[in-house]
């Protein structure tokens, strides 16, 4: 079980974001539009077509694995959702499905001897897609929960997390439990599981004479972002892809705290596959190939994920637990 970052874990990640750019539940937040190509940040990404991407090899022993209703005609068909930079987005042409959830998908794909067929969906319909097989896979910031482990199986592949972020500006360096929040103006997403984790911080402030919290929502972001250049709201709270790609993109925000996206539990990030049809074994088999080759951690160092990544594919852990 995890518990909000230490100070020593999160100076480490804070000195990182800033030479990387560090960047996770499905509703992506307070900070989830996607941000333009760098121009003052500290990173730049390639959101062109021509994405470059990490050389994979094929793993016999993985790819013996794939069930043979799945490899039949050599695709891989992975659902992703789009809209969400670092994780899901269009290149420049308005057209080609990049991000990282894209390069996992093609990498784990060529790991296992296919090509990956992506296909951009909206989030709220990849449940019924993949319980229906009309999507091999699913790897699109889906986390793992005991819920979801009823209908689909999973092959993890990143912590979800999330971020506290203030201005670059801003005297708070660091947001590591209930009390640093304390009295504090906070953008959350309404009805998200970073909304729940504050509030749960904020009551257990409360209940010991500390200053409420004060809830900031915004359907907006570019309203969200004015809040905090204003000064009218101290933090945001959100996933921590989304927030740190815009941290590192417009360079005006700094990462001042992490915790884990299950908040007091573990979270995990998974290939998400329909329950019983043997895909989810691959899946294990084939991350776990490009994580000990090298491959998978240079494609979240290339999306400023590395924060978030995994010693080794899990295959369906114990899940988030049904709210």
């Amino acid at each position: 079980m995890k518990h909000p970052i230490t100070q020593s874990a999160l100076s480490i990640a804070v000195a990182a974001s800033a030479l990387l750019g560090l960047a996770a539940c499905s509703d992506p937040g307070a900070s989830a539009a996607p941000a333009a190509a760098n121009t003052s940040g500290t990173k730049t990404f390639n959101l062109t077509p021509q994405q470059d991407r990490v050389s994979v090899t094929k793993d016999p022993a993985a790819a013996a694995l794939v069930p043979d209703e799945i490899k039949k005609d050599g695709k891989l068909t992975v659902a992703v959702a789009l809209g969400t930079a670092p994780l899901g987005l269009y290149a420049t042409d308005n057209k080609t499905p990049i991000g990282n959830e894209v390069d996992v998908a093609i990498a784990v794909a060529q790991s296992l001897g296919l090509e990956a067929d992506i296909v951009p969906v909206a989030w709220a319909d990849w449940p019924l897609g993949v319980a229906s097989g009309k999507y091999e896979a699913v790897i699109s910031n889906v986390t793992v929960t005991e819920e979801r482990k009823l209908k689909f199986d999973f092959a993890t592949y990143r912590e979800d997390v999330l971020g506290f972020y203030a201005t670059t500006d801003s005297p708070i360096t660091k947001v590591e439990s209930a009390a640093d929040v304390a009295g504090k103006k906070v953008i959350v997403g309404s009805g998200t599981n970073q909304e729940a984790i504050l509030l749960a911080w904020d009551k257990e402030n409360v209940a010991k004479g500390l200053a409420p919290v004060e809830f900031q929502y915004y359907d907006d972001d570019s309203a969200s972002t004015l809040a905090m250049q204003s000064g009218r709201a101290d933090l945001t709270f959100g996933p921590n892809p989304s927030g740190a790609y815009k941290a590192a993109t417009d360079g005006k925000s700094k990462l001042v705290g992490i915790v884990d996206g299950g908040w007091p539990l573990s979270a995990s990030i998974a290939v998400t596959t329909e329950k019983g049809n043997g895909f989810a074994v691959a899946a294990q088999a084939g991350l776990n190939h490009l994580i000990s080759d090298g491959s998978y951690a240079k494609i979240l160092d290339k999306w400023g994920l590395s924060s978030e990544a995994v010693k080794e594919s899990e295959l369906n852990p114990p899940g988030l637990p049904a709210s």
